[in-house]
């Protein structure tokens, strides 16, 4: 019987340290390491978050409130991990005290709960117990000052992003399109000004390549006006460039080029963070895209209409445009499928299952 007793008190004692440790490693994972790391545990509270949303979505009817109610989503998940964290923590150390011989299941949570939460009503005994208990608070207090620390970061990389979000809605409209764009920087800075904007995107695709993979709740937190997104922004950009490269008569820059593919490197290192689907090497025409050849020959009537110079080989200028969107149209419409974005052009009205 104290045979018995003996596996059955190691096996609990073994369970309750794993249940720990997977805390901590989510913990980690999610706060700390400075690179992508994708987390079970952080990904089963929020996909169960958001099946919460979805059944609350159903008796919205307008996209504005649906966005309202969206816009909550990312910050409860992240509230909601702190708990998740704590209860296993809690879990993990009451077994281990109860392996040790504490006290029954009420006493051994009792004094997990008070070293957890730094309470100090239950008193441990034995040097053993007392050091789990010191190293539980250890653990309480460095998660909450690592949530604390992870709010401002988190924040700031949210400001950089939408402050060239909000600067977009000025040359490319709300919602944002290729179309204005051109028109725009036409009228307002003249097309010889556009390099500059490439090379300021490029920037913003690095940077949101980095901090939307390591802080991948990012991708959610929606921007303070519905009619605008990170994602239908980069839509909006990445076709802008593609335009001007395949269409639009001007001196090639090679900027342009570096755009597009700092943005498709951007998009795929995210769907792949989410394990989103998406063609590892497309190709034109083999790989199909989302516009159809009818709507880029229409785009280039209204800017040829607003007199931006073209070029005269349309069929080339298709054939290069579809090589060019072939790198991101699906990782595009995946991405803005993910973060329910609004409307716009191009982009989030490729999702067939919108309902607007």
């Amino acid at each position: 019987m104290s045979v018995l007793t003996g596996i059955v008190n190691g096996i609990t004692f073994i369970a309750g340290l794993i249940a720990v440790i997977l805390a901590l490693y989510s913990a980690i994972s999610t706060f700390v390491l400075p690179r992508s790391a994708r987390n079970w545990l952080t990904r089963v509270v929020f996909r169960l978050l958001r099946v919460i949303f979805h059944f609350l979505l159903h008796y919205v009817k307008t996209y504005p409130r649906r966005d309202a109610v969206m816009a909550y989503y990312a910050p409860i998940g992240l509230m909601l991990l702190l708990p998740v964290w704590y209860g296993l923590i809690g879990f993990g150390y009451a077994a281990m005290f109860w392996a040790l011989g504490f006290g029954d299941w009420i006493q051994v949570f009792q004094l997990s709960g008070s070293s957890l939460f730094t309470l100090g009503f239950a008193t441990p005994h034995g040097f053993w117990i007392s050091a789990l208990a010191l190293s539980e608070a250890m653990l309480g207090l460095i998660l909450v000052a690592l949530l604390i620390a992870y709010l401002p970061t988190m924040y700031a990389a949210f400001s950089r992003r939408e402050q060239a979000v909000n600067m977009l809605e000025v040359r490319g409209g709300t919602p944002p399109s290729a179309l204005e764009m051109l028109l725009r920087f036409r009228r307002i800075h003249g097309l010889d000004k556009l390099g500059d904007y490439w090379r300021l995107w490029e920037s913003w695709f690095a940077d949101v390549e980095e901090s939307h993979t390591t802080l991948p709740a990012l991708v959610f937190f929606r921007s303070p006006s519905a009619e605008v997104s990170w994602i239908t922004a980069a839509g909006a950009v990445l076709d802008t460039a593609a335009l001007t490269l395949s269409a639009v008569d001007i001196p090639h820059d090679i900027s342009a080029d570096l755009c597009i593919r700092a943005g498709y490197l951007a998009l795929r290192s995210i769907a792949k963070y989410f394990a989103l689907s998406y063609p590892q090497d497309p190709h034109f025409p083999t790989d199909t895209i989302s516009i159809r050849r009818e709507e880029f020959d229409t785009i280039l009537k209204k800017l040829e209409d607003g007199g931006l110079p073209l070029k005269a080989d349309r069929e080339q200028a298709w054939r290069d445009f579809g090589g060019w969107r072939v790198n991101y149209d699906g990782t595009l419409v995946s991405l803005c499928s993910l973060v329910m974005a609004p409307y716009a052009p191009w982009s989030s009205d490729r999702v067939a299952s919108h309902d607007w």
